[in-house]
């Protein structure tokens, strides 16, 4: 085997992993749902499951499309497709992220002590009235 078949093959168990993330991450979810149905935490952590096992395998299928694009078929028309493709999978994890954390991903994770000293604003402003 060359080079390019061997990278070929790579990328393709790439990108099989991938799929097999999403779909065993959506089954673990639903399986996880199905025990505790009806609440809205459970609902919550359907979604959230489902959501992270999207994210997870749009990462590994982008890595597999890099791969491909850069060994396989360096050409210009491959590069545009990967960019497209790119801006694609990345306008979905963004939505997908701010579906699940309910913030952008840069904002990163309030601090307990910002929310402790926001509970206390507003425990005191409540005390005030």
């Amino acid at each position: 085997m060359d080079f390019v078949s061997i990278m070929h093959v790579i990328t393709r168990a790439i990108e099989a992993v991938g799929v097999a993330v999403i779909v065993i991450g959506i089954a673990i979810a639903g399986i996880a749902y199905l025990k505790a149905p009806g609440t809205l935490d459970a609902y919550s952590s359907l979604r959230a499951g489902m959501g992270r096992a999207i994210l997870l395998g749009l990462e590994l299928m982008v890595a597999g499309d890099i791969i491909n694009t850069v060994a396989v078929e360096p050409s210009l028309d491959s590069v545009l497709v990967l960019a497209v493709i790119v801006v694609i999978r990345t306008f979905l994890s963004l939505s997908l992220e701010v579906e699940i954390s309910g913030r952008w991903p840069w904002q990163g994770v309030p601090s307990p002590q910002s929310l402790h000293r926001a509970t206390e604003r507003a425990d005191k402003k409540d005390d005030a009235d």
